[in-house]
């Protein structure tokens, strides 16, 4: 018997506002340009999930020739009501070099002239969260002059 596959859809998870430290360079690696970024803060805000960053993770960044940046982040954040919830997200920023000269100058940039996608996965023992750690989710985000502001969406 033949079943039609169900066309994904998004939901809106949360918004997120990313404080960030000042990057530590590492300096050029096999495979580009690698440096950290510190997570010192920011919040969260959305229906099912809300709460604060906590000063407690990086971004391991690595640059490639092309300009393109693979982001690699762990931090966490604690929910309004006391659960700690680990994230992991892990994507892409890129577009062309003058965008990319723009960004890296601090300048505001329409975040519709590059590419910055994630894809974020949870973790929490927490019973009232434990649904976090079975949803796939996408981010699409905006770097800012010392921030990141991203939005999640849960695939359904």
């Amino acid at each position: 018997m033949h079943h039609e596959i169900v066309q994904p859809h998004l939901r809106h998870l949360c918004d997120l506002d990313v404080e960030l430290g000042t990057p530590i360079e590492l300096g050029d690696g096999p495979r580009g340009r690698r440096r950290i970024i510190p997570i010192v803060g920011g919040k969260v805000a959305g229906e099912r999930l809300n709460g604060r960053i906590l000063d407690l993770g990086a971004d391991w960044q690595t640059i490639f020739a092309d300009g393109t940046a693979e982001l690699d982040t762990r931090y966490s954040m604690e929910t309004g009501d006391g659960a700690v919830i680990d994230i992991r997200n892990y994507g892409y920023r890129h577009g062309p070099k003058e965008i990319l000269d723009r960004l890296a100058r601090g300048d505001a940039v329409d975040p519709a002239l590059y590419y910055m996608r994630t894809q974020p996965r949870f973790e929490t023992g927490d019973a009232r969260y434990l649904w976090l750690n079975r949803i796939v989710c996408i981010g699409s985000g905006a770097r800012l002059k010392d921030g990141v502001r991203i939005t999640f969406f849960e695939v359904l």
